[in-house]
């Protein structure tokens, strides 16, 4: 078929190319981290994906607020929703358990790992940097909410999955 731009796209294929999408941006991702790995080390590596998560995980919290029009303190079902659509959602087998004024968000498989393990290289120590990742994701879709690790590499408590974060919602 000759599509000329993204509009022409059927509906199949446009699910397609936000997976590709994803896969794109997750291999950029990984691929400058490693880069400063290999060059500076794994320290100075966490430093700047920090720096870039702090903001960038912000951005990413209100664009999909706007998309999804939610409002201003969307609350735990606006997380929940929010989540989804995150760019490496199509990537990760993850789950969601709602109860009271909580929500775990459990990641069964991640694709980060999953490659830095297929690689021989030491796994990636996401807690740092996925405290301040979920957490200001989530006070962007609604300002009572904090995040926490529950189990993140390298502090795993849960070995059947990846990672496991809990966001309270706080009345």
């Amino acid at each position: 078929m000759d599509y000329k731009s993204i509009h022409d796209l059927p509906r199949e294929k446009l699910l397609e190319l936000c997976t590709n999408f994803a896969k794109n941006w997750l291999a950029m991702d990984g691929l400058w981290f490693q880069a400063v790995e290999r060059d500076s080390g794994m320290d100075k590596a966490m430093e700047y994906d920090y720096t870039v998560w702090e903001q960038f995980t912000q951005i990413e919290a209100h664009r999909i607020k706007k998309l999804l029009d939610l409002p201003d303190r969307a609350g735990l079902e606006g997380l929940a929703q929010a989540l989804a659509f995150r760019l490496y959602a199509p990537l990760n087998e993850d789950s969601i358990v709602r109860e009271g004024n909580t929500l775990t968000y459990r990641v069964h498989n991640c694709r980060v790992q999953s490659a830095r393990f297929r690689k021989g290289m030491p796994f990636h120590p996401c807690k740092q940097v996925g405290v301040v990742e979920y957490d200001g994701f989530a006070k962007v879709i609604d300002d009572r909410i904090t995040a926490e690790a529950v189990s993140c590499y390298p502090d795993i408590t849960i070995p059947d999955c990846a990672c496991v974060w809990k966001f309270t919602l706080h009345l």
